[in-house]
């Protein structure tokens, strides 16, 4: 059974009856407790509300009010749900989400057609990496070890044996959330920089503390507050990322804005390719930063 088809399981499981141990879960669905344990974290995200109750008979349970009249979704969450599918669709495509996206449309019988669309650019290199997300994506499923050469943002090459954990999409970028063995710690891998990916045999995850790491991981990054002056015609960009109240009117054609960026390759590189159409105002550390990294580039043409 496909994991899909397991969680709409539970949850019609869960609608029927008050409370559910996961051991019980476990049997019915012949997979370890730790992946019931995951299946009820992928629901409870998914704003599914679903709890625990402790003791002797304890286990899992949906709130009394979803179970009220034996209805989890109306026509409108539908439409929304395949609104989403369809978008995730676009960026990774397979059976299940097929298939996942014909049963939700077999939950009513109204003709759905969402009258909102996700586009996203179908890039040549979007299209091939697809394959290393359904690896990785099978190897977080069934606790595959995976080594791979990796080649950071400065250039230095590595070779890693890695517990993968998560995969995240920020943006239009894919990235790996794992434990590498020798750095002995959690960590984040770009996929675009991921090379001669293998299984490497199997591990043992840890603990559910593994996601509370990477909420901590990913809060370290340092972030600077930077004041620019940007040209009217970027002034949408920044709106999109920022919000509209990071920027203000200077004249009819500049803008200041204020926002974080951390001290790196990425912050630079996305300051470059505004061209002349930004302008860092402050802190005088990160404009000389900038142009360290600007000159480098120049480097190359000299």
């Amino acid at each position: 059974m496909k994991k899909i088809e397991r969680l709409i399981s539970i949850v019609m499981i869960l609608l029927q009856k008050e409370v559910v141990s996961a051991s019980e879960f476990s049997r019915l669905f012949n997979v370890t407790r730790r992946t019931i344990q995951r299946d009820m974290e992928a629901l409870s995200n998914a704003n599914i509300p679903i709890y625990a109750e402790y003791g002797a008979e304890g286990g899992y349970a949906l709130m009394e009010e979803y179970k009220f009249d034996k209805r989890l979704l109306n026509h409108k969450d539908i439409e929304n749900i395949l609104v989403a599918l369809g978008g995730f669709e676009r960026l990774i495509t397979n059976q299940e989400v097929q298939t996942t996206i014909q049963k939700i449309k077999g939950m009513t019988s109204a003709d759905i057609s969402p009258k909102l669309d996700l586009t996203f650019y179908d890039w040549v290199g979007r299209s091939q990496i697809k394959e290393d997300i359904l690896f990785i994506k099978q190897a977080i499923e069934n606790d595959w070890l995976l080594k791979f050469e990796y080649v950071d943002q400065k250039g230095n090459i590595t070779y890693r044996v890695v517990e993968p954990y998560k995969l995240h999409l920020s943006e239009m970028h894919w990235y790996l959330f794992g434990y590498s063995l020798e750095r002995e710690d959690f960590r984040t891998f770009k996929l675009t920089r991921i090379t001669n990916i293998q299984k490497d045999g199997f591990f043992v995850p840890r603990s559910d503390k593994v996601f509370e790491e990477e909420k901590q991981h990913n809060e370290q990054q340092n972030l600077v507050s930077v004041q620019l002056l940007i040209d009217v015609a970027v002034r949408d960009q920044f709106i999109e990322r920022y919000g509209k109240n990071v920027v203000s009117k200077v004249t009819l054609r500049s803008y200041l804005a204020t926002i974080e960026l951390p001290e790196n390759q990425f912050a630079y590189q996305f300051l470059a390719g505004f061209g002349n159409k930004v302008k860092i105002i402050k802190p005088k550390g990160f404009i000389a930063k900038y142009l360290n990294f600007l000159e480098d580039a120049m480097k190359l043409y000299k």
